[in-house]
């Protein structure tokens, strides 16, 4: 069964009006038994997977931000030059 058959369809609202606190508290029990059905598919990552992932994302951002700060000091030095050049500052 594909994913898309696997989709339940919203239920459609009557035109009568709102239900009152019986139509509120079955929407929001419908709500939670639906959450917890699709809690239960889920895939969760191993242990190992998280602490892997999460050691990528720390020395990707170390190296973009030694980078970034690499190059906006490598401006400033070109700015600043620009500007002696012709007597700005």
């Amino acid at each position: 069964m594909s994913t898309i058959e696997q989709v339940k369809p919203a239920p459609v609202r009557s035109t009568e009006g709102a239900r009152g606190i019986r139509g509120w508290w079955e929407n929001g029990r419908s709500f939670l038994t639906e959450v917890r059905n699709e809690m239960r598919r889920v895939t969760w990552p191993s242990r190992r997977e998280v602490y892997a992932t999460t050691v990528v994302v720390i020395i990707t951002s170390a190296f973009f931000g030694l980078y970034l700060f690499s190059l906006d000091q490598l401006l400033t030095l070109v700015v600043q030059w620009i500007f002696r050049s012709f007597g700005a500052a």
